[in-house]
């Protein structure tokens, strides 16, 4: 009699989750295991910093699955539980008891950890970081306090969507950044200036520029961060928001092929036939795009372990979706797609000074290979198909409202 298959998946974040959706809905009958390091059921991360924080959400309205589903759907999950090695030969995983467990297809889905900076001070008690539901848990217990003072260091996504939530639960904000603007590195500098603006106008002191020399400690507690030019912020709480470090240790001690990411094809095959590799790690070769992606956005893992589950049966899957994130800040709203050269000439139409316009990201040529829209809701699908076209465009004719985007597709 033929022994089951076993399935292992590694990482019990939102990723992990859906690669053990998909294979069920792919009816695969075997085994799946599927591990994870903390002790809650996986949960989306993006709420961390939007709704959750904000206190419009609780755990339960983002975690993937309720308990009974992985009972009901024979998902063995095992939680608290950190693969401590990889052997792809003997297609085993090691255990923190030393114990091993065999796979037959593996999928990687160990997702990213806060990056750190080498900061005095920076382990001290009320120094943060920004992951974890506890990790939310922790730093809204302070800024939730009357008079509460929330110093940020960084002006990313995580960095501004805590600011712009520790502004509405009534915490005074400051926010440092080495950069010229916020979100220059993603954006570039001409719309971090719009975010700039933004913050500045709902009381964040907002600081750019600014280098950081040390966390301020006093009796064990951060008391403040001292900046380059020998002055101290004040703060009750400091949140290291610096970016994140994709958890590839595992897959690279094991011997995969990775550079910042885990290196997959666009099956999301790793190097090793027998393993895939999902969400944050992914460095994937994109058709569309051309060349290899990876980005640590949320609709990545939501949508990549259909593709992963479909390799690890062993039947056709490309992974071709364009990159997607969203932010909501203040009065806000915004949708990004596509992925834009550090070089881009970024092209605006509408009214940004009133925070409803479209961006977009050209390339050398002239070819669209990003673009946002801001409070502007019915732009999406228009965007897409200038990014899928390749076509070269007019800046000129981009920019003007009266000309339909539908238009420019070529």
């Amino acid at each position: 009699m033929p022994t089951e298959e076993t399935f292992v998946i590694i990482g019990a974040g939102l990723a992990g989750a859906k690669t053990a959706e998909e294979l069920r809905a792919r009816d695969f009958a075997g085994h799946i295991v599927l591990l994870g390091d903390e002790e809650h059921l996986p949960y989306e991360r993006p709420p961390l910093s939007k709704e959750y924080f904000a206190g419009d959400k609780r755990l339960l309205d983002f975690t993937v699955q309720r308990g009974d589903w992985y009972r009901d759907h024979r998902v063995e999950l095992r939680l608290g539980t950190t693969v401590t090695a990889l052997d792809p030969a003997a297609h085993t995983v090691t255990l923190p008891d030393d114990s091993t467990l065999h796979y037959d297809k593996l999928a990687l889905a160990t997702g990213s950890r806060p990056r750190l900076i080498p900061l005095p001070g920076a382990d001290a008690s009320g120094v943060h970081v920004l992951r974890t539901v506890d990790h939310a848990d922790a730093l809204l217990s302070v800024v939730r306090a009357d008079g509460a003072r929330l110093v940020i260091v960084g002006a990313g996504w995580i960095g501004l969507e805590v600011a712009a939530n520790a502004r509405g639960h009534g915490a005074d904000v400051t926010v440092l950044e080495t950069a010229d603007q916020p979100l220059q590195a993603a954006l570039g500098p001409e719309i971090g200036a719009v975010f700039a603006g933004l913050h500045r106008a709902h009381g964040v002191d907002l600081r750019v520029r600014t280098s950081v020399e040390e966390i301020v400690v006093e009796s064990g507690r951060a008391t403040g961060v001292r900046l380059g030019d020998g002055s101290v912020v004040p703060a009750d709480a400091v949140l290291l928001a610096v970016g994140a470090v994709p958890n590839i240790e595992v897959a690279r001690d094991a011997g995969l092929a990775v550079d910042g990411g885990v290196l997959v094809d666009s099956t999301l095959t790793t190097s090793d036939p027998d393993i895939v590799a999902v969400g944050d790690i992914a460095e994937a070769e994109h058709p569309v795009l051309g060349g290899r992606v990876r980005v640590e956005h949320w609709a990545n893992a939501l949508n990549q372990p259909a593709v992963a589950a479909a390799t690890m049966l062993g039947r056709p899957a490309s992974y071709d979706r364009l990159p997607y994130f969203f932010t909501d800040q203040y009065d806000l709203g915004m949708e990004y797609v596509g992925h834009a050269p550090r070089d881009a000439t970024v092209v605006t139409r509408g009214d940004v000074a009133g925070l409803q316009f479209l961006a977009f990201w050209l390339d050398s040529g002239n070819r669209v290979r990003a673009g946002m829209n801001v409070n502007i809701w019915d732009a999406g699908d228009d965007i897409r198909a200038l990014l899928a076209s390749g076509a070269a465009v007019d800046p000129a004719r981009l920019a003007d409202p009266g000309v339909a985007l539908a238009g420019l597709a070529g």
